[in-house]
């Protein structure tokens, strides 16, 4: 069951690209329109939307997209980042996404079935769908307490981690086996997975730990483990630096040799981890819809593409969510 919603009631923020990747690659590409395109994706997506409804019952709603993957500003401080996913190299740009062709023309129709159900999908140019959630969560937290929505995350991406916070609350929804399956992340967990009190230490932790999967170095020789004993010994990334420089004798000679010999990654990684708390995102109507914005536009995009069962569910999750039972 969903936990009881915060006094303005709860806003759910979707990290879409997370959900439609996770979905093409779980939901069989047998899944096809009528003219024979699949449709795996958009199919896995609005049952993943419908589920979310139905379950958590927000009374806000938000599809948070990626303007863009891998930011000039995140590449300028690690070259690295996400480099390993470049399909391949564009002037102007930080190179082109390795995508599948078949997932890569399943978007447009995810985007025009959300705009057809009145779903917000808020991007901003220049930054991720991470920021745009970052950006999202931090207007929140600056609403007056009475005001405050609690919020609710749902990513495959555990960079996202860093933003729970039970005082506000913000959660996050991790899929462990699918949409069916999810993972609870509190500052509880925090602790208890990671060692870790809260999303900003897991962040921290992150810096030190780095991640493979968006090319991130990390400390070499410094592993999650270490990282957040570090972390619960000296309190912030700052302070264990501090005591780096202080020859601090809570350091081993190795710990303080890596962290010296990282010290040009170390300081510009926090800009490439922590997510962006003030990207350039519209402010939009993001209401819970009680019906389709277009519903002729709807029923033409749900029989075009053969998923007219998958879109009523996410109707009736939209219109049975405002059911104040």
């Amino acid at each position: 069951m969903a936990a009881t919603p915060g006094p303005a009631g709860r806003l759910l923020l979707l990290d879409s690209a997370s959900l439609y990747f996770r979905a093409f690659f779980g939901v069989p590409d047998s899944v096809r329109a009528p003219d024979g395109t699949p449709v795996n994706a958009v199919r896995g997506f609005l049952e993943t939307v419908a589920r979310l409804v139905a379950e958590r019952r927000p009374t806000r709603l938000v599809a948070c997209w990626d303007e863009d993957w891998r930011p000039a500003f995140r590449v300028e401080a690690v070259p690295s980042y996400k480099a390993h996913r470049v399909a391949r190299e564009v002037p102007g740009t930080t190179g082109v996404e390795d995508v599948p062709d078949a997932l890569t023309a399943q978007v447009p129709v995810i985007v025009d079935l959300l705009a057809a159900l009145g779903v917000p999908r808020l991007g901003a140019a220049g930054y991720e769908a991470d920021d745009v959630i970052g950006t999202l969560v931090a207007r929140e937290a600056a609403r007056p307490a009475g005001e405050r929505s609690a919020v609710d995350v749902v990513t495959g991406d555990r960079d996202l981690f860093q933003l729970v916070d039970d005082a506000m609350p913000v959660r996050v929804l991790y899929p462990v086996k699918g949409v069916k399956d999810l993972l609870v992340v509190d500052q509880g967990v925090l602790e208890e997975r990671y060692g870790v009190p809260t999303g900003r230490a897991y962040a921290e932790m992150a810096v030190l730990r780095g991640d493979p999967s968006d090319g991130l170095p990390g400390v070499p020789g410094i592993g999650e483990k270490t990282a957040a004993a570090l972390l619960r010994r000296y309190g912030t990334l700052a302070d264990v630096l501090a005591a780096r420089d202080a020859g601090d004798r809570g350091l081993t000679a190795t710990q303080r040799t890596r962290l010296t010999d990282a010290a040009d990654y170390l300081a510009v990684a926090p800009r490439v981890v922590t997510v962006a708390p003030d990207a350039p995102v519209a402010d939009a109507d993001d209401r819970l819809p009680v019906a389709p914005a277009d519903p002729d536009a709807l029923v033409e995009l749900a029989q075009r593409w053969g998923v007219a069962s998958s879109v009523r569910r996410v109707v009736d999750a939209l219109a049975d969510a405002h059911d104040p039972r």
